[in-house]
């Protein structure tokens, strides 16, 4: 059997993103996302998030942007004295491996995130994080912990094949480069996961995609997606939203890019697709 979780990221960073997770799930393919807690437009998910309560939502650990949710007086190697979070992921990743970010910090961050998304009466169907800084073998190791610790047994594997990425990628137009080379990176870690979910008693889709083409997964190349899947599990990652104010003035790299994703999840064509070849939807909630 072929089981598909579509998962929209980012959910909770502006209004204009929430009402495309949410438009994406009740009119079109969408099955799962994932919030931040740190997100400026947090407590509109979550009132948005209640009033759809089969669809499944995550918690998008957030260790790059923004404000911390733990105290920064707590979690001072982490974040500065107002709490900000460093500001990009080589940053991050430079400061971890040089030994000035204590992993007893991030995971206290990860806790504080989880709480606040669990007190606002979500139950988060599984983790993932910004920017995939799970990839780091440390805070590999500190999600681990800290799922295992919170009862939350489904992570994202953020690892895309080679093959995948090359084939996902091929005829759309653009420079993926830079993507091609951060999902080869991101994979020289895989074997770590496993034993990482091995040790936590962790899961995982069977199979990762949209990596390599984050942000240009329009109708026709999610089609040429779905159209690969093998048997067995898969998570294709998104980004939807809309190119408004509040998106320009976040910052995020992608604008037209979540458009352009919403009108994939929105294609009527991918939905009788889905149906004729048997697909089953699922989210992380029905994961194994």
């Amino acid at each position: 059997m072929k089981q598909l979780i579509l998962n929209a990221d980012d959910f909770g960073m502006t209004r204009g993103i929430n009402e495309a997770i949410v438009r994406a799930y009740q009119e079109g393919i969408l099955t799962s996302t994932t919030l931040m807690a740190n997100g400026l437009a947090f407590e509109d998910a979550v009132q948005r998030a209640g009033s759809n309560p089969r669809l499944g939502v995550g918690c998008h650990l957030v260790l790059v942007g923004g404000k911390s949710v733990a105290p920064a007086d707590e979690i001072a190697s982490l974040a500065d004295s107002e709490g900000r979070l460093p500001k990009s992921l080589a940053t991050l990743v430079a400061r971890i491996s040089c030994g000035l970010i204590r992993l007893k910090h991030i995971e206290k961050e990860f806790l504080a995130q989880i709480k606040k998304i669990r007190d606002a009466g979500i139950e988060p169907t599984h983790l993932d994080t910004h920017k995939h800084t799970h990839a780091h073998p440390g805070v590999m190791e500190a999600l681990g912990k800290v799922a295992h610790s919170t009862g939350i047994a489904r992570v994202r594997k953020p690892f895309e094949s080679l093959r995948d990425s090359w084939n996902t990628t091929r005829g759309l137009n653009g420079g993926f480069a830079r993507q091609l080379a951060a999902a080869a990176a991101a994979r020289t870690v895989t074997p770590l996961f496993q034993a990482v979910c091995k040790k936590y008693g962790l899961r995982a889709p069977d199979r990762f995609l949209g990596l390599a083409t984050t942000g240009y997964l329009g109708p026709v190349p999610l089609h040429h997606m779905i159209d690969s899947l093998s048997e067995g599990s898969t998570e294709i990652m998104l980004h939807p939203g809309l190119a408004d104010d509040d998106l320009a003035k976040s910052g995020s790299r992608l604008q037209m890019g979540r458009q352009l994703e919403l009108e994939g999840l929105l294609n009527l064509e991918l939905k009788r697709s889905l149906d004729q070849q048997g697909i089953q939807l699922i989210s992380f909630r029905e994961l194994n």
